[in-house]
């Protein structure tokens, strides 16, 4: 087999070449490569100095992850990297794309690094709940400072070749188009320094305020999270002893945190969103159907919201709406939220202009009839929808797709009133639409292959990660999200306060509780409006006036910052409800108010599977993760069942009277997984 490894002799510079495409994974033949590369510079008399570069579109950007949990093969990294530090020669990594990870850490041994200024460095290890565990922790402080290891390592948020080289990580900027003969050069400059510059060899100030304040900073970022942590701990230890004593700290925590629970859920995740990509009866090879331009029936805070992603992708957008009050208003609203991003340095204000450049307001449907894409986010109302795909259906130009944003309606129904049922399809993106990274792709019974491929490869450039659905009630988010209300006003019912209901779930790692999430959505959304009709404690609410946030009171009560508190008024109310309702009071611990709320979820998700709605479990929990807030460290719904077991959730379904899924019962009595 041939090596990803090559050399080639530049007079007394010797070139160490990785070809490994896609991204230069440094896997066991990579790995094994570099070494034999390094050990070839080191033994040839000749050659003074030695760089490392990379064919393709990026230096190493990382390690190979489907290495991870298996035996090691060839040299380990942190083996090369030492060898590679241990060079009499000074040895130069050429850095262009991205020094990822593994990649960043091979140029951290390396005693000088030049980069391209498109190119990017950074240790992202923490997102798969790790630390760069072949002395990045340790390293990066020693060369450019606690602060920014901090930064690197337990955000793992990549920089710019420009910040690493004012911070000292790259010692020279070179030409976007002469890597290869700028790093040569640069490396015959240092060919005779000594003593070469060795990382392992400097020392790291310590500077306690700034990881106090780091921590503080991103507190509520890194809650639940055990790898930003483990970073931080790791960061700290390379200020107190050295570099070997380091190194033995990293490498504890690394384990630590590769065996736990933690990283297995976070790497899950990062194959499960790649995965969801893909559409199992569909060919890889499917022509897909041009997008040039998109129209949005609707310029509410959804249409407005689906609007600015096109947009932001350079796609024309035409807005319609039926007065032109309301077009004014989305349009000044899309502007506003541009230009606060511009603010924020997150565009330029030419960029701003651009977009809304390429927005077209209009009162008339007829202008819909050149866009490729059409996308209803109108009034949540079947015979309204119904109304405006007929219309669409004479409008739209042969071969458009028509969408719906619905979040629950049946797609079938609305692409049965068309001439093209195979056109249509359900695209419910997610409240607020420019920023929720989720997209449920709906696939009618009807719907073309080459428009739900199509539909698919266009999350990516407009920033969306997209999952398959079937057509039921809800799909398949809020279908599972339905079966949390029952229990949770069971629970009401037997004496358990919402704030605690709710604190449960936060706790657990979700955003926000059943109720907090009601305040937020509005008490009163659905809620019939007669207040002498009061059946619900809900609807005892509404009729006081307290529909939630927006009213600064809801099942809480607010302050001037929205902040809640437990309201007595609404004590009161629950426990009028409760005393009529001949419920016993019953003690709940945490644990069993989650096992209450989140195994009827997981139950239903049982059913979606069966059923054929979702593709794969895998899917559901994507849906969760991005569509809902559920903390990514527990792996979505199906994920988290499989940790907790399946017969315990399906023990627990039993005790609370929720007949079990055929699905989820089978799995738990085989000791089955999903």
């Amino acid at each position: 087999m041939t090596s990803p490894i090559r050399t080639e002799r530049h007079d007394d510079v010797l070139v160490i070449v990785s070809n490994n495409p896609p991204v230069n994974a440094l896997g066991a033949a990579v790995r094994s490569g570099l070494e034999a590369g390094i050990k070839e510079g080191v033994a040839d008399a000749s050659i003074k100095a030695m760089v490392i570069r990379c064919d393709g579109r990026t230096f190493f950007a990382g390690a190979d992850i489907t290495e991870f949990g298996k035996p090691m093969q060839g040299p380990g990294l942190g083996t090369v990297i030492d060898m590679i530090e241990a060079s009499d020669k000074p040895v130069v990594a050429a850095i262009h794309g991205t020094a990822l990870g593994g990649g960043c850490e091979v140029t951290l041994g390396c005693h000088y690094r030049v980069a391209v200024p498109s190119a990017k460095i950074g240790t992202p290890e923490v997102k798969l709940g790790l630390l760069p565990g072949a002395g990045g922790t340790q390293r990066i402080p020693r060369i450019a400072g606690v602060k920014l290891a901090l930064q690197m390592t337990a955000t793992g948020d990549p920089i710019s070749a420009k910040a690493a080289h004012e911070a000292g990580l790259i010692d020279r900027i070179v030409g976007e188009d002469s890597l290869e003969a700028d790093a040569i050069a640069f490396a015959r400059e240092v060919a005779d320094t000594r003593p070469l510059p060795r990382a392992s060899e400097k020392t790291a100030a310590a500077d306690p305020a700034a990881v106090e304040e780091f921590k503080k900073a991103n507190a509520r970022k890194f809650r639940g999270f055990d790898a930003p942590a483990a970073n931080i701990r790791c960061v700290e230890a390379s200020t107190t002893g050295t570099f070997a004593d380091g190194i033995a700290i990293e490498r504890d925590e690394f384990m630590k945190l590769m065996m736990g629970t933690q990283s297995a859920a976070q790497r899950y995740m990062f194959f499960a969103e790649r995965q969801a990509a893909k559409v199992d009866d569909i060919p890889a090879d499917t022509q897909l159907r041009k997008i040039a331009k998109v129209g949005v029936v609707g310029a509410g805070t959804m249409g407005g919201g689906i609007s600015m992603n096109f947009l932001s992708a350079g796609i024309p957008v035409t807005i319609v709406e039926t007065a032109q009050e309301a077009l004014d208003r989305g349009v000044g609203v899309i502007r506003k939220n541009y230009e606060n991003s511009a603010k924020k340095g997150r565009f330029t204000q030419e960029k701003v202009e651009a977009m809304m450049g390429i927005l077209i307001p209009t009162l008339d449907l007829n202008d819909l009839a050149d866009c490729d894409l059409i996308i209803e986010a109108i009034y949540e109302n079947m015979d309204v929808k119904k109304e405006l795909f007929g219309k669409l259906d004479g409008i739209a130009k042969q071969g458009a797709i028509l969408a719906s944003n619905t979040s629950y309606l049946n797609v079938n129904e609305m692409a049965d009133v068309t001439s093209r049922p195979g056109d249509v399809i359900g695209m419910h993106f997610f409240s607020p639409a420019n920023v929720m990274k989720l997209l449920e792709v709906v696939r009618g019974a009807k719907t073309a292959p080459d428009v739900l491929a199509t539909v698919m490869a266009l999350a990516k450039p407009i920033g969306k990660v997209a999952v398959v659905s079937g057509v039921c009630p809800g799909f398949i988010g809020n279908r599972m999200l339905s079966q949390r209300g029952g229990p949770a006003n069971t629970m009401l019912m037997q004496g358990v306060p919402p704030e605690r209901i709710d604190k449960a779930l936060t706790d657990f790692g979700m955003p926000m509780g059943v109720y907090q999430m009601s305040d937020l959505a509005g008490v009163d959304i659905g809620w019939h409006r007669d207040p002498n009709r009061i059946e619900t404690i809900r609807d005892a609410l509404a009729a006081k006036g307290r529909w939630g946030q927006k009213t600064k009171k809801g099942w809480y009560d607010y302050d001037e910052n929205r902040n809640p508190s437990p309201s007595p008024e609404v004590a009161e109310i629950i426990e009028e409800f409760r005393s009529k309702s001949n419920q016993a009071r019953r003690d709940y611990t945490d644990d069993e108010i989650i096992g209450a709320l989140l195994y009827p979820m997981v139950n239903e998700g049982a059913k979606i599977l069966d059923e054929g709605m979702a593709q794969r479990a895998s899917d559901i929990d994507v849906v969760w993760i991005y569509g809902y807030g559920w903390p990514v460290y527990r792996g979505g719904p199906m994920f988290w069942a499989n940790t907790v077991g399946l017969d315990k959730v399906v023990a627990g379904l039993e005790k609370n009277g929720v007949p079990v899924a055929p699905l989820l019962k089978r799995k738990a009595e085989a000791g089955e997984k999903f």
